[in-house]
């Protein structure tokens, strides 16, 4: 396949450097062109498009964003749905308008109205699906495309080498090898990811298959994705986002105004039925411990990636950026027209972070995260399966390195006269691979990742690992950080399959990895995204 951008070449090294071998880290040739070949014919083709866009979130004001629109160029014209068009089968959508994505295959015509929120659309794909993407830069500065969660070749992964740079396009091509689940997809440039993000750049990416079909969860309007961000505005509505003196990229952004699914002040109106909630932190930095206003306690049904085995309820549920959770909710006992705030708990542990001037909402500050309206409308109301899922887990008895884990630190450091975010002490470099970060194909491991030389800055990590899902084994912490562990310890959800891990200040997480299928090279970093931004990510390997 000829993709409309190429790969940027490197310069293959033939020889390692005294320097190099002093400190086990080596530049690296980061990909063979002839890799991880696509197929042939996808069974869907999507026309997708990164732009700069005016909508009016707020009665005559609109706000500058950056947003994902796209087309159904081939297959089910479900593939794309805009948020809008989910917001209008609720009946919480403005009538009278036009989306921006057509589902047909046709132009977007010039007299669309404008969309009213900033987020998707949403891909909606069958697990096994050949997938083709033909993404179109329409931004003022370069970027590149990560579906986070997935489990694609190391040239569809969005590593920030593989930039697209403006007015110029790349093929993203593979099959859907993920479970059903509710993955996403957002931006991944180096040093620009963060605030890409928070322009408006995010999307979800919805997976389906014959073993979620058959629970007979709620589908339709009644399987609802919600995406929670918060953000900053000035007076005339247009997004904040400022650099905090230097300090932002050591604590990440936080803003005092709360988004679900690109909407502040969120009302969800729902009929007195059972719910499927599919909720993604799509915040840059705050950590969200998620609870029922009344204290109904949450019944979990999923993680990153997809169904648990059976269902759990937590009296609330820890959501790190870049997780996920799904949930059952059921309102069919609740009063006709009462209303039940989402909140996010009080919890401590965590450092104050760096908002844009105001610094009002702190993470692990108490607040209000949407409320939901319960109708008197009625319909039948399902039964949550005993039996969810069955999970093919990877076995411990297989990792080769069972008791001598890989281990991987946070830490902050001075590096070439600035602070940066570090990973065993070492920060991003594209081309450069650490000795500990070459992994062998078709194995197990087990990695160790410590949060533990906090230098004064105690500050939540949620680690992101490229190119697959794993599985938490056990979590362990430090005394003296035990206090404020104890007031979130018990919203961790480790069961299911994840690709995104919170980690507490001075809290140990070992997690089961198997790597297969491709051999390349990915990226691990800390999903608070102006760390990874600062530095808190590096290259891994995979090699045959």
């Amino acid at each position: 396949m000829n993709h409309t951008n190429s790969r940027r070449e490197f310069l293959r090294v033939t020889g390692i450097s005294a320097a190099a071998l002093a400190t086990n880290v080596v530049p690296v040739s980061l990909f063979s062109p002839s890799a991880n070949a696509a197929f042939d014919e996808p069974d869907v083709i999507l026309s997708l498009r990164a732009v700069q866009a005016d909508i009016p979130m707020f009665s005559r004001q609109t706000t500058r964003v950056w947003m994902y629109q796209g087309e159904v160029l081939k297959g089910d014209p479900n593939s794309l749905q805009t948020l809008d068009q989910l917001n209008e089968s609720l009946g919480t959508r403005r009538t009278r308008r036009r989306d921006p994505v057509s589902r047909t295959g046709s132009p977007v015509t010039a007299e669309a109205t404008p969309p009213s929120t900033y987020l998707g659309p949403i891909m909606r794909v069958r697990s096994r699906q050949r997938i083709r993407i033909n993404f179109t830069n329409q931004l003022p500065e370069a970027t590149v495309m990560h579906w986070h969660g997935l489990h694609v070749p190391p040239e569809m992964d969005a590593h920030p080498s593989y930039l697209v740079q403006p007015g110029q396009s790349y093929v993203y091509e593979f099959a859907v090898a993920n479970r059903a689940g509710t993955y996403w997809f957002h931006p991944h440039p180096d040093g620009r990811t963060a605030r890409q993000v928070y322009n408006g750049l995010a999307g979800l990416f919805i997976v389906t298959d014959e073993e979620d079909a058959a629970t007979g969860l709620p589908t339709g309007k009644y399987d609802l994705p919600l995406v929670l961000q918060d953000r900053m505005l000035d007076a005339a509505n247009q997004f904040v986002y400022q650099t905090g003196g230097g300090m932002m990229g050591n604590d990440g952004f936080l803003g005092d105004r709360f988004f679900v699914n690109g909407k502040p002040d969120f009302l969800l109106t729902l009929e007195r039925r059972a719910y499927r909630l599919r909720l993604l932190n799509g915040s840059n930095a705050r950590v969200y411990k998620l609870a029922w206003d009344d204290g109904t306690p949450l019944t979990v049904i999923g993680t990153d990636g997809g169904l648990l085995e059976r269902a759990m309820q937590r009296s609330y549920v820890m959501l790190a950026p870049g997780e996920r959770i799904e949930l059952w909710a059921d309102f069919s006992g609740r009063p006709v027209d009462s209303i039940l705030p989402l909140r996010s708990l009080q919890f401590s542990g965590a450092e104050v972070g760096m908002g844009g001037g105001g610094q009002t909402l702190p993470n692990g500050a108490a607040f209000t995260v949407m409320k939901v309206q319960v109708t008197g409308r009625t319909s039948e109301t399902g039964v949550l399966p005993t039996q969810l899922s069955t999970l093919n887990r990877n076995r411990i008895e297989d990792a080769i390195n069972r008791n001598t884990p890989r281990s991987f630190a946070v830490s902050m450091g001075m590096i070439s006269g600035g602070m940066r975010w570090l990973l065993n002490g070492r920060p991003y470099q594209e081309s450069e691979l650490a000795s500990n970060e070459i992994v062998q194909l078709n194995t197990t491991e087990v990695w160790e990742l410590s949060n533990t030389n906090t230098g004064g800055m105690s500050m939540v990590h949620p680690i992101h690992i490229h190119g697959l899902q794993f599985q938490v084994l056990e979590r362990t912490i430090n005394s003296q950080f035990a206090a404020g562990w104890e007031t979130v310890r018990y919203g961790y959800v480790d069961d299911g399959w994840k690709d995104t891990v919170m980690i507490m200040p001075g809290e140990r997480v070992k997690v089961l990895l198997r790597f297969e299928d491709f051999t390349g090279m990915y990226v691990y970093h800390c999903h608070n995204l102006e760390h990874e931004d600062a530095g808190m990510m590096r290259n891994y390997q995979v090699r045959a």
